[in-house]
């Protein structure tokens, strides 16, 4: 442990550098040309066999003694479509991207694994596989066309963690079975008939119906859910209208639902598109409604959450494992926890970090880099070894 802990120690400096580097040049997905070439080259340098998938996805894998098992680490690679905002001095130059969700400092995470881990090879009774993906903030992600493409061939399990800014520096967050959520998107056009802001009466106004509907909509989590089941349905954009005086001909409502629960996900689609034709027809317009089924839920395996928990006591101290509620954002992480047995977690980051993940200004406690590299090392090597 001892060993472990200096080696991470000793790259420490390299594990930010390269998550600033990355920061700098964040690339949306299936769009991370940059950041493959240069996460290949790295691992190419650790004398590992690299093999491209999923269009800029790669999977890596170092060779320990063999007759072993295999573990799969996995990182995400994508930055989000947004502008960044701040002053910080590793700033985006890219217009229009930024690392808003820390794939940065997953990635570096995941280098400062594989080369601790590739200096302990000697150590290791059997294999472990790198996975980075790409993707994961768009439907329908990365994971999938990365498993069809065979990144978890030959594994016998998976483990990912996420930099978590609600938590703590240094603060493990596990939950057993459901943690995220199906995150489905929908888009509702509500079709009227436009005309002049001092007539309403000869036209069909799509925006009183939006307004309506959104507030009918509501009524979905509060009365047909099962309250013991949680479910969300939130509006997200609605756009409609060029003047203050025009009643435009049409209004787009966009949006999410979330459950834990796949009959609820049913539920709530079923309940949404029948308000969006009944409001509509109320008003006289017309709906047209696209509903998009997401990730489905990350469902961690019992087993693998007490050993990570296990892991943790052993690595970081007792006190940093923590059981948390389930949250409700998604992660196609889910598809390789249905595959084989794994855990996802989250990573505390949190200490005097302000803006929260997907803000044009979000940032990590970046101390949190080298110990969560440090964790997902033990994480390997304890499976490997046990």
């Amino acid at each position: 442990m001892n060993e472990l802990a200096q080696k991470v120690l000793d790259i420490t400096d390299d594990i930010v550098a390269w998550r600033r580097d990355f920061h700098r040049h964040p690339e949306t997905a299936f769009e991370e040309t940059r950041t493959s070439r240069v996460l290949r080259e790295f691992l190419e340098g650790l004398g590992m066999t690299v093999t491209p998938m999923a269009k800029t996805g790669l999977r890596a894998v170092l060779h320990g003694s063999p007759g072993g098992r295999t573990v799969a680490l996995r990182a995400d690679m994508d930055a989000l479509p947004m502008q960044e905002e701040g002053d910080k001095e590793y700033i985006s130059l890219n217009p229009g991207a930024t690392h808003a969700c820390a794939h940065d400092g997953h990635m570096a995470i995941l280098m400062g694994t594989a080369r601790v881990l590739s200096d302990m090879r000697g150590r290791l009774k059997g294999d472990v596989i790198f996975l980075f993906q790409p993707s994961e903030e768009r439907i329908p992600g990365g994971a999938r066309r990365m498993i069809t493409e065979g990144a978890l061939e030959g594994a016998d399990a998976v483990f990912g963690l996420h930099l978590w800014q609600s938590l703590p520096t240094g603060i493990v967050g596990l939950v057993k079975g459901p943690m995220m959520a199906q995150p489905d998107a929908f888009s509702i056009t509500i079709k009227g008939r436009g005309g002049h802001g001092s007539m309403p009466q000869q036209t069909v106004d799509p925006i009183l119906t939006a307004a309506h509907l959104v507030a009918n909509a509501q009524s979905i989590v509060s009365r047909n859910m099962d309250p013991l089941k949680p479910a969300v349905v939130s509006f997200g954009t609605i756009e409609g209208g060029t003047i203050y005086n025009i009643i435009p001909e049409k209004v787009t409502l966009t949006g999410t639902v979330r459950s834990f629960d796949l009959e609820v996900q049913k539920t709530a689609e079923a309940r949404l598109r029948l308000i969006a034709d009944m409001t509509c027809a109320a008003f006289g317009a017309a709906a047209e409604l696209t509903y998009e089924q997401g990730y489905p839920p990350v469902v961690n395996h019992p087993e693998m959450i007490d050993f990570v928990r296990e892991t943790t006591g052993k690595t970081l101290g007792a006190d940093r494992a923590r059981e948390i509620e389930p949250v409700m954002g998604g992660e196609d992480f889910a598809y390789y926890l249905q595959q084989v047995p794994g855990a996802f977690f989250f990573f505390g980051m949190g200490d005097g970090m302000e803006y929260p993940h997907h803000h044009p200004r979000f940032d990590i406690d970046e101390s949190s880099l080298p110990q969560a590299t440090l964790l997902m090392s033990r994480v390997a090597m304890d499976f490997l070894n046990r």
